[in-house]
């Protein structure tokens, strides 16, 4: 009977993850691989990264997430008079009580929004740094928990935008993922113009879960076997990183840790209960590219991160898929 009931709730979680991707894919019009991906990082409880040019939907697509998954959602946009106050909170003196009190910041919510992150200042940027890891802020000495749910979809401008500067590496490091939604295709946005028409898509999206059953969803992807073989690919593909010789900083073993939870969603997604090499092949390059410091020989060959990630792929050895899958 206890099998039985395993099952019938790993297929109610199933059906309700493909629901989830189905009311999103209502507003974001042919970009299923990107809202996939962001919904694996979800999932595994990480942050998504997504760089691109303004206006391809990355806000709506967050505001579709937070509808769908029953969520509070705030947006911030980063500007460099944006302090760090303005995200983790601050302490004011109330007159009327008498005493200081502690108003929230935009962390204070379930799902965050941090819209042009690399237009702010370094000191603004490293407000998320607890929060992202920890799931708390310290204002004052007083540490506050922040909701769970807890995730970040930060946005960036491409490097060399008006008034744009590089994440340092520990804040790149802190996103699960690196994603690009790119351009539509002509298709795709005469589609996004007709609907636009008549009404706003985002009024059309419905709740799919609750909060709690989305706790239960990342506890049953946080339970996904994974075998030696598979622990000894990521190892292998993260070292091949650290002894590149292109490349100049490696991915750390949090990047490892990364991926194996990204091949854990990837094989929940898929409807295993484990993990296969084509789980991690899946998405390495998203959990790796934005980690990599790769050296100035690098740019002059034109190499960027996935190029570099490629020949990595194509070098590590990549274990039988029946072994990887079938033990521990």
């Amino acid at each position: 009977m206890l099998y039985i009931a395993t099952l019938i709730r790993k297929e109610y979680f199933l059906n309700k993850a493909n629901l989830i991707i189905e009311e999103v894919n209502k507003v974001i019009i042919g970009k299923e691989k990107v809202i996939r991906k962001v919904w694996m990082t979800i999932l595994s409880g990480g942050h998504v990264l997504l760089e691109d040019v303004p206006g391809v939907g990355k806000t709506t697509m967050a505001l579709a997430f937070s509808k769908a998954l029953g969520l509070s959602y705030r947006r911030i946009q980063f500007t460099p008079d944006v302090m760090p106050s303005d995200v983790v909170g601050f302490y004011y003196y109330n007159k009327e009580r008498g005493k200081f009190e502690y108003r929230q910041g935009a962390v204070m919510t379930n799902l965050l929004l941090a819209d042009e992150i690399n237009r702010t200042s370094s000191r603004t940027q490293s407000a998320l740094l607890e929060v992202m890891e920890e799931g708390q802020v310290t204002v004052d000495g007083v540490t506050r928990n922040i909701p769970e749910p807890f995730f970040v979809i930060a946005t960036q401008n491409p490097l060399g935008s008006a008034g744009t500067q590089m994440l340092p590496e520990s804040q790149m490091d802190r996103f699960m993922v690196l994603l690009s939604m790119g351009y539509p295709t002509i298709k795709e946005e005469m589609i996004l113009m007709s609907q636009r028409k008549v009404s706003d898509p985002l009024d059309d999206v419905n709740e799919v879960i609750s909060k709690e059953e989305l706790l239960s969803m990342q506890k049953e992807v946080n339970e996904i076997k994974v075998s030696s073989l598979i622990y000894q690919y990521i190892a292998m593909l993260s070292d091949a990183t650290r002894r590149h010789d292109m490349i100049q900083l490696g991915v750390s073993p949090r990047g490892s840790l990364a991926l194996c939870r990204m091949a854990k969603a990837s094989a929940f997604l898929a409807g295993r209960d484990y993990v296969v090499p084509e789980d991690v092949q899946d998405v390495v390059k998203d959990v790796f590219r934005h980690r990599l410091v790769l050296k100035s020989r690098a740019r002059l060959s034109s190499k960027d991160a996935d190029k570099i990630m490629d020949e990595i792929c194509a070098t590590v050895h990549v274990p039988d898929r029946r072994a990887a899958g079938g033990r521990r």
